[in-house]
């Protein structure tokens, strides 16, 4: 039980720095579409997250939950998943984004910021739970 605590803490503390990073992905890009290129937020949005999830995908896999694939198959499977609830946290964040850009008035940035906290708190859910699973446990662990 030690051993799976600290393991869990660690994928813990490891996805909040890479998503921190993922985070400064997304607001970077978000910023340099809006403030530089004066694209339309929305479009700004999803540029920034199609940046940000091949980042994630790739410091996710590795230093998070350090998953090893070793067909392709496999490999498929998980950035099929990945891709797959990203578009889910996608429209979280073009959602939240509509609701304090579009209705409310508020700043584009410090929006992006607002909806990057939701957005992380429901990425770490999806990939812990569905996405980087542990292909080579034992079948009593996968079904914790």
């Amino acid at each position: 039980m030690k051993k799976l605590l600290s393991k869990d803490w660690r994928s813990i503390l490891m996805y909040l720095i890479m998503g921190g990073f993922t985070t400064a992905v997304n607001i970077a890009v978000y910023w340099i579409c809006e403030e530089l290129f004066h694209l339309d937020y929305r479009i700004s949005t999803t540029i920034a997250w199609l940046f940000a999830v091949v980042f994630a995908f790739f410091v996710n896999k590795r230093y998070v939950f350090k998953s090893v694939t070793t067909n392709w198959r496999d490999r498929f499977a998980e950035m099929g998943s990945f891709f797959g609830f990203r578009v889910l946290s996608f429209f979280m964040d073009l959602g939240t984004m509509m609701i304090l850009v579009g209705l409310l008035s508020m700043n584009g940035t410090i929006s992006k910021i607002l909806a990057n906290v939701i957005v992380l708190v429901a990425n770490y859910i999806f990939s812990k739970k569905f996405i980087f699973k542990d292909r080579n446990a034992p079948i009593a662990e996968k079904a914790q």
